[in-house]
């Protein structure tokens, strides 16, 4: 599905979201609803969903009133509460409250030089493999493609001005739900960053409860900011041009505060092998190329493309559901349906942010 959404009013563009999958926004809440249960139910922790969606609306409003008033217009449009609206974009934070364990999740590659490029697996859980889009967003104050889950303003993605998003769950101790969705940052970030530095400024700035890291992708610059309630901390690219994130803190400081590492210490064989791979190659020769390098699996010393267990519950069955390329000098994107191993050429599909001209 390739979702276009306008509208120079927030909220007038989420009700268009809203609108045009409704039906798609149902259905992938039902599967939250229940995971969010599991993960609760696992951890032997009781979850006040439809408080904690409305305090990450009261975050989000002090922060980017805007963010809430396109989220009011994706309920209207989808005739849905707006908690439940906020729940699908404060995904991350409700599963950090409840504790939840992400065995798999993502693995990023970016390399900056005379051909920047990047690119990363999104791994999530396998029953929603159906409850992600393409999307092309105009009306803010820039336009902008990605992906992104169905309810979400915003993942994964690049902008008119050339700014690329990348996106890795990680886990600090102080993890929580009370703060502005990491989700709604990226979304902020692929709507109205006009230059790398706007880009850096606004995840420096995030107030968020949960942990992530988000690679911003430029033809001249390249660096993640590893935002958590700990703080937020830039990582560069290393002496050859290279940035490779799994799952983990590479700050030493907010390092202290790891949690995901600790649980599933996967993220650092991740780490290991892609960087190990990427050790002696001059840069990236196209989205095959990508795919290529990140096609390892468990034989491999790692699971970077991911491939679900044949059984197992809602919870444990990870699998890389889209592998996705950018491109900023070019200003495009291309995405996958699937994990690396099983793309080729003609399984890419490109986009291109629209221009709010």
């Amino acid at each position: 599905m390739h979702l276009r959404v306008e509208g120079t009013d927030p909220r007038r563009r989420g009700h268009d979201r809203g609108r045009q999958i409704g039906a798609e926004i149902v259905r992938a809440w039902r599967t939250y609803s229940d995971l969010f249960e599991t993960a609760a139910t696992a951890r032997g922790v009781a979850l006040d969903i439809p408080a904690l969606a409305l305090g990450a609306v009261t975050a989000t409003r002090a922060w980017a009133p805007e963010l809430v008033a396109e989220m009011e217009g994706v309920a209207e449009g989808a005739g849905m509460p707006l908690w439940v609206v906020a729940a699908l974009n404060a995904r991350t934070e409700i599963l950090a409250a409840a504790g939840a364990s992400r065995p798999g999740e993502c693995s990023t590659v970016v390399h900056t030089g005379a051909r920047t490029m990047g690119g990363q697996t999104w791994d999530w859980h396998e029953e929603l493999a159906g409850a992600w889009h393409i999307q092309s967003v105009r009306g803010d104050t820039l336009g902008f493609a990605g992906i992104t889950e169905h309810g979400i303003l915003g993942k994964i993605g690049i902008n008119e001005a050339g700014v690329g998003v990348l996106f890795n769950i990680l886990g600090h101790v102080d993890d929580g739900a009370e703060g502005v969705p990491v989700h709604l940052v990226a979304r902020r970030v692929l709507g109205t960053a006009a230059s790398f530095a706007d880009a850096m400024g606004i995840l420096s700035d995030a107030p968020v409860s949960a942990s992530t890291v988000m690679t911003v992708v430029t033809a001249e610059q390249v660096a993640s900011v590893e935002v958590s309630p700990a703080g937020a901390v830039a990582v560069p690219p290393n002496e050859g041009g290279w940035l490779v994130r799994t799952n983990h803190f590479l700050d030493p400081l907010l390092a202290a505060g790891e949690l995901r590492g600790r649980l599933e210490p996967e993220t650092y064989d991740r780490l290991r092998v892609l960087g190990a791979r990427v050790h002696e190659r001059q840069g990236l020769d196209g989205a095959d190329d990508l795919a290529a390098l990140l096609t390892v699996h468990p034989d491999g010393g790692a699971e970077v493309c991911c491939h679900p267990p044949a059984g197992g519950s809602l919870g444990t069955r990870w699998e890389t559901l889209a592998t996705v390329a950018v491109e900023p000098a070019a200003g495009r994107l291309l995405v996958h349906d699937g994990g690396p191993c099983s793309a080729h050429a003609s399984t890419w599909t490109t986009v291109t942010p629209p221009s709010t001209r």
